[in-house]
């Protein structure tokens, strides 16, 4: 028992100090991107540097700085949510191997962040597709704020999915009560791919609207966070996620009406 209780305070310590540590790093990336200031666009809004090529760097320059960061991002944003998770997994896991407990941890870990990285990638191709089009069609960067609206409101919409609400108990279960898992390396990576791709799907749409309000707001990542971390821990994530939707779906609701102000729409 009292190994189980030093090796469970090992556990928290470790999480605590990656979570401090990507918090901070994430803090000085948004700021050091923030004081760069950004490209103003037709329709009145601003290109963040994150989507734009410093001068002399190359494509997978960029590439690789922009997922060294997503990573820490990340791991800040998701570790809050990932850890009563990774608790259920260590105590389901069958204390039957010569593995050490905190190695397979680890795996699942390395599981999870790996399907996000993918995520990321996806981003960054998207991202930079969607900004070169902006630079060079000016008709599609004056769209930009209506899209922006869209995609906030179907954010918003998709709170309220059955698809939401299965990943979401996914997330908030898995593995259940009474469960065992083999202590198995193969297996501990991919119980973390499963809870990767659980999570991402869940997340999809407030990952979406972080992206395109400014994935290096750290207003805007703080709440995506927070709407992430209390969906999956309080008692009635459900109805807790469906209010979410219900704000979300106010503020696509005011982006388009701002668009229009601004003569975005017809």
């Amino acid at each position: 028992m009292d190994f189980d209780r030093t090796s469970e305070q090992a556990f928290l310590g470790v999480c605590a100090l990656l979570f401090v540590a990507s918090a901070a790093g994430t803090i000085v990336w948004c700021t050091s991107m923030s004081a760069m200031g950004g490209m103003p666009m037709p329709g009145g809004w601003t290109m963040s540097m994150v989507w734009m090529r410093m001068p002399g760097q190359t494509w997978p320059g960029a590439a690789a700085s922009f997922l060294g960061m997503w990573i820490v991002m990340m791991v800040a944003m998701m570790l809050p949510s990932l850890v009563p998770m990774l608790r259920r997994y260590r105590r389901a896991v069958a204390r039957t191997s010569d593995i050490p407990l905190g190695w397979l941890t680890t795996l699942v870990g390395a599981g999870y962040f790996f399907l996000w990285t993918v995520f990321g990638i996806a981003a960054f191709l998207l991202g930079e597709a969607l900004a070169a089009v902006a630079m060079r069609n000016p008709a599609f960067a004056h769209a930009v704020p209506l899209a922006i609206g869209i995609v906030v409101l179907l954010g918003g919409a998709l709170q309220f999915t059955a698809w939401k609400a299965y990943h979401l108990a996914c997330c908030r279960k898995a593995p259940g009560r009474g469960y065992t898992l083999p202590a198995d390396i193969g297996r501990a990576w991919r119980h973390g791919l499963r809870l990767g791709l659980h999570c991402s799907r869940c997340c999809v749409g407030l990952m979406a609207i972080l992206l395109v309000i400014g994935v290096m707001d750290l207003r805007a990542m703080a709440v995506v966070a927070a709407a992430i971390t209390v969906e999956r821990l309080v008692p009635a994530g459900e109805r807790v996620g469906r209010a979410i939707g219900a704000a979300v779906i106010g503020a696509g609701l005011f982006l388009l009406a701002r668009a229009a102000g601004l003569g975005q729409l017809p």
